[in-house]
This record gives C-alpha cells, structure tokens and sequence, in this order.
C-alpha cells in the first residue's frame, strides 16, 4: 500500500537469530528436524530462576541444586541471569554459559527444555578453543531436551513456578525456529 490494495511481507531469515528453539537436528545428522518435535515439548509448567551473572560465569550444578523452587521432571527451566538487558550491546558476548555438569544435572533431573536469557547455554565465542565441541548442547540434545535462547522480559516470573509456551513456527527440515514465548505465574 498505496500503490496495491494490500501490504505483503517477505521474510529471509537464519532461524537461531533472536528468540528461537534448538530442535536436535542442530547438532545430530540423524536427529528430528522441528517438525517432528511434537507440540506437548513445546509447552507446559516449568521454573523461571533468577541467578545474577557476571561476564563469562560458568554455571555449574551446585548453583541449579540451589535453585527454588524445584524443577520437577517433566519441567521446563529457564534462566533468569538479566543478560537480556545487554542485547545489541559487546557485553552480551560475553554472556555467562553453562558448565557440562550443570547439562548433565538438567539430563538427571528430567527437565524437557531450557531456556537461557542469552545466546548459548555452551561457552561464549570468545573463550572457545578452536577443537570447541559445543558439549552442553550435545549434552541436552542427545537426551531429548530442547534449548531455547534469547529469551527476554522474564523479570515478572522470575523465581517462581510458571506455565510456558513457547509458540515455534512449524518449519520442515529445519534443525531451528524462530519462537514467540510466553509465561505466566503457575496456577
């Protein structure tokens, strides 16, 4: 418009730009692809944890064990470190990651996703190796829990029991997809 009746939009886009979900074909030649994520691991109740973060911090398993209240099996996680407030800013490189052990501690307590207030739960760009292997993901995706990251606004859940969804487009073939995600306090 104004010069047709109608406005169309076209979208190009890599999907683990802003919010998105890893299915995990990300990272497993032989994993499922979005579209055979069923729609049940996408939603549910969950935990908001609200740790602040220094540059780089390595969270680790002593630091989740801490946490409250309690995931549960079956829940989602998510990460409240405020690291969202420095998006489009250097400092949000530098953002804190988690450790294999805290991966392996979100495998024994069963979570199905984990949502991170950042870019990647594995370690920033800046203090990987150049053999960097990108375990935490392999961690969690290899036993089936799905990773969210960029998440933002979790300021309102935060330390409490949620109900979450996270509304990924259905793209076939695609190891990402982009995600509109909302929370509200459990009922």
């Amino acid at each position: 418009m104004p010069e047709n009746p109608l406005n169309v939009t076209e979208i190009q886009m890599a999907c683990h730009i802003g919010t998105h979900v890893d299915a995990p074909r990300h990272f497993f030649q032989d994993g499922p692809t979005f579209e055979a994520i069923p729609f049940e691991r996408l939603y549910g109740p969950g935990v908001v944890w609200h740790l602040a973060a220094s540059p780089y911090e390595l969270i680790g398993p002593a630091t989740l064990e801490m946490m409250k209240p309690a995931a549960r099996p079956g829940d989602i996680v998510i990460l409240n470190t405020g690291w969202a407030t420095h998006y489009g800013a250097e400092r949000y490189d530098e953002h804190p990651c988690l450790s294999p052990e805290a991966a392996h501690w979100l495998v024994d307590h069963r979570i199905k996703l984990l949502g991170v207030d950042f870019a990647t739960p594995d370690l920033a760009v800046k203090r990987r190796s150049s053999d960097f292997n990108w375990p935490v993901h392999h961690i969690l995706l290899g036993h089936g829990i799905l990773i969210a990251e960029h998440l933002t606004n979790l300021e309102r859940v935060s330390g409490m029991r949620i109900e979450a969804m996270f509304l990924a487009l259905n793209i076939e073939g695609s190891d990402a997809a982009p995600a509109r995600v909302i929370a509200r306090p459990a009922l």
